[in-house]
């Protein structure tokens, strides 16, 4: 789960929780309080690879309910488990959270804001999203994970000399990464 901020056709931010930052997600821990990770790494009690796989594989959803998929949390919600319903309700508040920092990033000129990814699906979470960040700007959905498709297609066109590659020297290559499931555009 990545929140990006778009101008221009480029990504000019990104909460990337793949770095741990921004919202936790369905197996990423997202930002935590360095102060308590620093005692969990220093506690003797786990190893590096340990640590890593908690805060990448098994943080999130998995580390709250013990699933990483969104419709397992939704029929547990539809079952009346209050744990399912917070950690949901929490995801979504932190998701939206971020998108208002990336309206701050863009100077509050945001043209849109577009949902994506298998999450996307959920009524659940088109609906909270909207509810809480449709004053920023309209609400884009467009559930499914195309964007390995996309990038595929884009290193074909480049390939095929139709498109040539886009090189940010100047950037963090770790922080280009957006895995799609938020983009929040500005026009110019």
């Amino acid at each position: 789960v990545s929140v990006g901020a778009h101008k221009n056709g480029k990504v000019v931010d990104v909460a990337n929780a793949l770095d741990g930052d921004g919202p936790f997600s369905p197996e990423r821990s997202g930002g935590l309080p360095t102060g308590a990770l620093v005692k969990a790494c220093f506690s003797g009690k786990y190893t590096q690879a340990e640590v890593g796989k908690m805060l990448n594989g098994n943080g999130g959803f998995n580390a709250y309910v013990g699933s990483n998929d969104m419709r397992d949390l939704i029929k547990m919600i539809e079952e009346g488990d209050k744990k399912a319903e917070a950690v949901v309700d929490a995801f979504h508040y932190q998701l939206c959270k971020e998108i208002g920092a990336m309206s701050v990033v863009l100077g509050g000129k945001v043209d849109q804001i577009i949902l994506t990814g298998g999450i996307a699906y959920s009524a659940k979470t088109q609906a909270d999203m909207k509810n809480a960040v449709e004053w920023i700007a309209p609400v884009t959905v467009y559930p499914g994970e195309d964007e390995l498709l996309a990038l595929a297609q884009g290193a074909l066109r480049v390939m095929n000399g139709e498109e040539e590659a886009k090189v940010y020297p100047d950037k963090d290559y770790h922080k280009m990464f957006v895995g799609e499931v938020i983009k929040v555009l500005v026009k110019e």
